[in-house]
């Protein structure tokens, strides 16, 4: 949280022909009653409906790919939700990129947002145990000095390195 997703996926979308910014907190947002929260401890129902969120985003992403559109997903995936997602994203092409600024950009970011990321969380625990369990599949960009524009832009290049 805090680490630039929306913005930098948002500038990534609009640099891209007919291109989707897929949320996928958008899924969780969608249970109006029995919405539980993930926290440090999370219920099996946080847990359930986590998985149902990735579900749900890599189903939709494949629709609108198959639908002539690129896709930037955007959402948090956390230790082994990482391969998860791209398990569930199999067969289709996938650019994995994880923004990854420093802790200190994490933390005053978080303090100048309207909205507040960390609820049950710490932003120095959330941030340890994220290098700590996260394999380090894909493009990890420090864009701790970067504008979301210059991160779309850096995540472009690599992209089309990698399939150019």
């Amino acid at each position: 949280m805090a680490a630039g997703k929306s913005t930098t996926a948002e500038a990534l979308a609009l640099k891209l022909d007919k291109c989707v910014h897929l949320r996928g907190d958008v899924f969780r947002r969608m249970i109006s009653s029995g919405r539980e929260e993930m926290s440090a401890a999370p219920s099996e129902e946080a847990v359930r409906q986590l998985h149902l969120r990735y579900r749900l985003t890599a189903e939709a992403a494949k629709t609108y790919f198959d639908g002539g559109f690129s896709v930037v997903v955007q959402d948090n995936y956390y230790g082994e939700a990482l391969p998860r997602m791209l398990r569930l994203l199999q067969g289709y092409p996938v650019e994995a990129v994880v923004l990854c600024p420093s802790l200190a950009a994490v933390k005053e970011r978080e303090e100048k947002r309207a909205k507040t990321g960390y609820t049950g969380f710490s932003p120095e625990a959330l941030y340890d145990a994220f290098l700590a369990e996260t394999p380090r599949v894909g493009f990890w960009l420090d864009n701790t000095s970067l504008s979301p524009a210059q991160a779309a832009d850096a995540i472009l290049r690599r992209c089309a390195g990698a399939n150019g």
